[in-house]
């Protein structure tokens, strides 16, 4: 599946969601990461994500495709950090 995630939170914790996700999915700019994963690893992501947020104050939203094909992705202005086809 691919996964398209997005998070808003606290600095501090922003700071260690990033980390976090860095490992785990391209980051493409500041809160926004995407990338092809395994049902089983998304669901460990979501995992690793529930023991860093604050459920009452941070936000992580996500959406799933079936594969990579069924969308179109596009940019105005300046790529921040460029997706190659290889992980």
């Amino acid at each position: 599946m691919y996964v398209i995630l997005v998070y808003d939170a606290a600095p501090k914790r922003g700071v260690k969601i990033l980390k976090y996700l860095r490992t785990k999915l391209n980051w493409v700019q500041n809160s926004v990461f995407e990338g092809e994963v395994t049902e089983k690893s998304f669901e460990e992501i979501k995992s690793g994500l529930k023991t860093i947020i604050n459920t009452e104050k941070d936000s992580v939203i996500y959406y799933t495709f079936d594969s990579k094909n069924y969308f179109e992705r596009g940019i105005l202005g300046v790529e921040k950090n460029e997706i190659s086809s290889f992980l």
